[in-house]
């Protein structure tokens, strides 16, 4: 059995565990109001380290997991020697001005008392507020400075992540949900990182410990009181059920057998043998049930064809998650620890503000703030009665600046993202557009704008008229229009 966990690359000069140690359960043991002490908690941690469990990943809603890292990376005066701190900024959606953005890194500099955080991971809400845009650039900004060793992000779709890179954001991981039960991540994700180089850290691997021997064989729950096994227990219902659950636990229950090791092991191993996963995130259990030395066995075999043959022959009894990764946090099924999350999202301000139009009953309009609207005379969009008509809408952030120039595929996925803000400022959403019409300068780039489309409306099926504009303005590669009917 090998003594430390296997290391990986994940950007220059910052070699990973490929075993990384999650701190959320800091916030299940501190839900309380009682906070664990930062000393004792340090211990635990410095114990993972020794053992080569070095890279630890927490968030500024962990509780007090970052203040707990920072009493360990004090133990270690050589900046070179101490364990790698992972951390996540997960702003609510708002103007990403430079003043905020340096506020939540700094926050997290102070927290983890460091003068620069070796990943910082960026969360968003909603993709229909565009600041996320602003936040990436500020955050590459402070990279350049040296007060972040990488940038990366969490929960991020296929199509958002190829958006930001696109734009000229340097991203070196994205944080993704991804087991044996859930994945999503396999799919367009694991290609576009696989052709990029950007690297997946895998959460959610033993599916809050349903992924076990303890639980073969045994009858669903009736309630479960653990805010993560709750979470993962959804995920379980929404890919066929608890039957479909323990056929994929009895495949690699037998792999496990075979091989001498646990079914976490297999199921690890089936994540980390995938190309783009640069690493799993177990969780650190701060001096109980640690599992360190069954953790390293995962790096003892590998999966033949015969194994991953029995798992696909499991796995065609499930329903696929839908949508991309991310998307549960985002749209239904909302498949997270605190369940529904439609209420958070619906009270995120708008980043449109719909107003009357003067001397025009029934009638509302909303502006993207572009220069043009007033001097050409136009609105980005109008509601007259139940409909909704949205403008031809470029790639236009910040009325005047161009999102990822020469890419038409991340363009339309800006400007979906531009139209869904636009229908849902005037009472729509996206469920309601009868009608699309798209622009292009170059009808060979058809492809990549038609999947753009097909991601937001392969349900809702709008009438679409696909044009060749040949002559789109400047770096816009696409224009899209779109009628909505608002259903009462």
């Amino acid at each position: 059995m090998p003594i430390y966990p296997e290391r990986t690359m994940l950007a220059p000069g910052l070699t990973i565990s490929r075993l990384v140690c999650g701190l959320w359960q800091v916030a299940d043991i501190e839900k309380s109001g009682t906070t664990i002490n930062p000393e004792l908690g340090a211990d635990a941690l410095q114990a993972y380290a020794q053992a080569g469990f070095d890279t630890f990943d927490m968030a500024d809603h962990y509780g007090s997991a970052e203040i707990i890292t920072g009493h360990l990376l004090k133990r270690y005066p050589a900046a070179s020697a101490r364990p790698l701190a992972f951390t996540k900024w997960c702003p609510e959606p708002g103007p990403m001005t430079r003043d905020v953005v340096r506020r939540g890194v700094e926050d997290r500099l102070q927290r983890l008392g460091t003068d620069k955080v070796d990943l910082l991971q960026f969360h968003w809400w909603t993709f229909e507020h565009p600041a996320w845009l602003d936040a990436l650039h500020e955050m590459q900004a402070m990279k350049a400075e040296g007060l972040i060793g990488a940038l990366g992000l969490t929960n991020f779709d296929a199509a958002h992540l190829n958006l930001a890179l696109a734009d000229g954001i340097e991203i070196a991981s994205n944080q993704v949900s991804f087991s044996l039960i859930d994945r999503r991540a396999a799919g367009d994700l694991s290609a576009l990182c696989q052709k990029t180089g950007v690297k997946l850290l895998a959460y959610g691997t033993l599916c809050g410990g349903f992924l076990s021997e303890k639980w073969l064989g045994q009858p669903e729950p009736a309630s479960i009181p653990d805010w993560s096994r709750s979470k993962y227990k959804r995920f379980i219902d929404t890919a066929g059920g608890w039957a479909v659950y323990q056929g994929i636990l009895a495949a690699a229950s037998d792999i496990a057998r075979k091989h001498g090791v646990s079914v976490s092991n297999v199921a690890s191993r089936w994540v980390l043998e995938h190309p783009a996963v640069a690493a799993t995130i177990i969780g650190a259990r701060l001096g109980e049930n640690e599992h360190r030395d069954d953790n390293l066995k995962v790096f003892t075999f590998t999966l033949d064809e015969d194994d991953k043959a029995l798992l696909e022959d499991a796995f065609a009894a499930s329903t696929a998650i839908p949508g991309d990764c991310g998307d549960e946090y985002r749209k239904p099924p909302f498949l997270t620890a605190s369940g529904d999350l439609s209420h958070h999202l619906e009270a995120i301000p708008s980043v449109y503000t719909a107003t009357p139009v003067p001397g025009r009953a029934n009638r509302l309009r909303v502006s993207s703030g572009s220069i043009w609207e007033p001097l050409a005379g136009y609105s980005r969009a109008v509601r007259i009665g139940d409909r909704i008509l949205v403008s031809g809408t470029t790639a236009t952030h910040d009325a005047d600046r161009c999102v990822a120039p020469g890419d038409p595929g991340a363009q339309a996925t800006y400007i979906l993202d531009k139209i869904a803000a636009s229908i849902t400022a005037l009472g729509g959403r996206m469920e309601d557009v009868v009608r699309t019409r798209i622009y292009l300068k170059d009808a060979a780039q058809w492809e990549p704008v038609s999947r753009a489309h097909g991601r937001v409306f392969s349900e809702i099926l709008p009438a679409n008229t696909l044009i060749e504009a040949g002559a789109l303005i400047g770096d816009y590669e696409v224009e899209i229009e779109a009628e909505a009917i608002v259903m009462q």
